[in-house]
């Protein structure tokens, strides 16, 4: 008999692989099946664990079968990569039982002809080892030490070849190297103070009440880092008095600049985070609209604020790559823009097989159509704060470059305005953008800059 967390593994990541469903959603819709809690997180340990280190994964499975993976059943392909991961990376699973539910699931997924190749592939990994890694070259100043070093950050860190060099170009290779291990490193369950209920401090003494410790952020004046427990589902635990939040991503309300009194417009708001963030700094006066395009994200969105105490924010379907259905009225007005979410790998691992170089054209494309209708709602005096969870300059500065370029009635605010409201100098780019860097922060790739209407311009 399969084990189920096995089973349910190899489901889920064919859902990832083929397209069908993102991570999380796949999830979700396994959970019901799995009863026992232990089944559900060796579950998501396999899968989660297995598209953190596909590129590895499948540089060994090339060896070890002696053919390139392109050749294999995709089927039998994903079924290696969770194997493979198992036997090389957790000591507690029995090798024979992984190999045989490995050779049962082949079975089980009509690719009977395989399971023989299954087999001998995996009792010889487990035999023999693992090749040898490719290994960190002591410098880069040739093309072949460029090749080495690529070859170690693409195939030993398991991150796309093509981000990589687009990495060790940028940054050089100890940086590079120091962003890659951050992606492949645990995310930390990392919470944001509902500041409609509580405060950070409060926040902590209830939960230590429950049996849940936590840290404070290191950058975030909201945050906490659960440092052991779990609140989320905790019978003692008061769910509206925090939002599970990256902490880079928390910084970016602080660039807002959002304060009591104002007219707020969160123009791609789901799944809600942000809003929850905008309603704290709102402290119920002024006025917080809520939108996004795709109904399902809508009423995610109205649920997820339902659940955190502030239902009575208006939420509007809007796409905002189209002209807005508003005046030009508001205060603030903060695009959270779709990106390719590069900056996101330790959190979301397979983005890194999703993405592609030529997903930053078309990101970028639909990124400035979208400045461009924010501007014409926010207001005289009115700012305007862009943002991304990506990397790549491309979908940051040089969007706001080229906005500014064309909208002279638009300036950046200063930075040392910026510093005055919380953002934190050492996240800041010399231009007063927000930035933040694993290689230099500790924190996921995020970005915002924030705009101030000086004069009214075109509407």
């Amino acid at each position: 008999m399969i084990a189920p967390a096995r089973r349910a593994a190899y489901e889920v990541l064919r859902a990832v692989s083929t397209g069908r469903s993102t991570l999380p959603d796949a999830m979700a819709r396994a959970r019901p099946h799995l009863k026992d809690p232990r089944d559900r997180s060796l579950a998501a340990e396999i899968v989660t664990g297995t598209l953190r280190w596909r590129g590895r994964l499948d540089w060994i499975v090339a060896r070890a079968a002696a053919r390139e993976v392109e050749r294999l059943d995709p089927e039998v392909l994903d079924l290696l990569r969770l194997s493979l991961y198992q036997l090389l990376f957790l000591d507690r699973v029995p090798a024979a039982a992984i190999v045989d539910d490995a050779v049962s699931l082949t079975r089980r997924a009509g690719k009977r002809s395989a399971a023989g190749f299954v087999n001998a592939v995996l009792r010889g990994v487990g035999r023999d080892g693992a090749p040898v890694l490719p290994a960190r070259p002591p410098r880069v100043v040739t093309a072949a030490d460029r090749e080495a070093a690529l070859d170690f950050l693409a195939v030993t860190g398991s991150h796309p070849r093509w981000l990589a060099a687009r990495w060790l170009e940028r940054l050089g290779l100890d940086a590079a190297e120091t962003w890659v291990a951050f992606d492949n490193a645990e995310a930390p369950l990392t919470l944001r103070a509902n500041r409609l209920y509580t405060t950070p401090e409060q926040l902590a003494s209830h939960l230590a009440r429950a049996g849940v410790e936590t840290a404070r952020t290191r950058v975030s004046p909201d945050g906490l880092v659960v440092t052991r427990g779990q609140p989320i589902g905790h019978p003692d635990v008061d769910p509206r008095l925090f939002v599970v939040q990256d902490e880079a991503s928390q910084l970016v309300v602080l660039m807002t600049g959002a304060a009591p009194g104002q007219r707020v417009l969160d123009a791609c708001a789901a799944p809600g985070g942000k809003t929850i963030g905008l309603a704290g700094r709102l402290a119920g006066s002024g006025l917080l609209v809520a939108a996004d395009q795709r109904p399902r994200r809508v009423a995610l969105l109205r649920r997820f604020l339902a659940a955190a105490g502030a239902d009575g924010v208006p939420v509007l379907r809007a796409d905002a790559s189209r002209p807005l259905p508003f005046r030009p009225v508001f205060d603030l007005v903060l695009l959270d823009a779709p990106c390719t979410g590069l900056g996101t790998l330790r959190r979301d691992p397979e983005i890194r097989w999703r993405r592609t170089a030529e997903d930053l054209a078309a990101a970028t494309a639909r990124q400035r159509r979208m400045m461009a209708e924010a501007a014409g709602v926010v207001g005289g005096g009115g700012r305007l704060v862009y943002a991304t969870c990506s990397s790549e300059p491309e979908e940051n500065q040089e969007v706001v470059e080229a906005f500014l370029a064309e909208r002279p009635e638009f300036e950046r605010v200063a930075r040392r305005q910026l510093v005055g409201e919380g953002a934190p100098d050492e996240v800041l780019t010399p231009q007063g953008d927000l930035q933040t860097r694993p290689d230099r922060d500790d924190l996921e790739a995020f970005f915002a800059a924030a705009l101030q209407r000086t004069a009214p311009g075109s509407l």
